[in-house]
């Protein structure tokens, strides 16, 4: 990936108050926080199906878009964006919520495939798949059979104060990939941030 090409972050979720604090909803938490933490407003367009603002962060402007649809048909908001701005798919990040990572990860990825998420579904079928992914870390309930009411149920408070913790380290990591490099910033946010302090707190050898 061309280091500093992110141009757009499209938050997977599903409309609606009812789904607002559900864990499927984690791809939208991440940009609200976003525009809150820049004092951005999020506008109805209707071109790309959705809502949208714009920020200007690490020294380059970023579109932040919420699909209006439901997480099926995602894809559409981000086909509709892409084409309009020209973006390449790898200049599109991706935020979404993982069950295949705990609550309180996070990880950057480029390109794979759907893993079954329906929102990714989407995605592949009007971007293809190289498009760039935030993975932001739910857990699984243990059981496929369990995964639809999980997903569309609310974190425990231990979970969602992890989650929360995760969304300020993708920011932050975010910052590095626009003024650094893709790679820096996974390497900063895949660290383990439990291990990390460890490591600064233990005297050296």
């Amino acid at each position: 990936m061309t280091d500093n090409s992110v141009r757009a972050i499209v938050g997977l979720g599903n409309p609606g108050a009812e789904y607002e604090y559900t864990r499927h909803n984690a791809g939208f938490w991440f940009v609200d926080q976003l525009a809150g933490a820049y004092r951005a407003e999020f506008r109805v367009e209707s071109k790309f199906q959705g809502v949208l603002t714009r920020i200007r962060m690490g020294g380059a402007d970023l579109l932040l878009l919420k699909p209006g649809t439901f997480m099926n048909r995602s894809g559409q908001a981000a086909q509709a964006l892409a084409a309009f701005y020209k973006f390449a798919p790898e200049q599109i990040l991706v935020a979404h919520d993982e069950l295949d990572l705990p609550a309180g990860a996070a990880r950057l990825k480029l390109g794979g495939g759907h893993g079954g998420h329906n929102g990714l579904r989407s995605m592949h079928q009007h971007l293809g798949e190289n498009y760039a992914r935030l993975r932001i870390g739910i857990g699984h309930p243990g059981n496929k059979d369990l995964v639809l009411d999980y997903v569309l149920g609310r974190p425990s408070q231990t979970d969602l104060r992890a989650i929360e913790e995760a969304l300020d380290r993708s920011q932050a990591a975010l910052e590095t990939l626009l003024t650094q490099s893709w790679s820096k910033a996974s390497q900063q946010l895949h660290t383990d941030p439990a291990k990390a302090a460890k490591k600064d707190q233990d005297p050296a050898d």
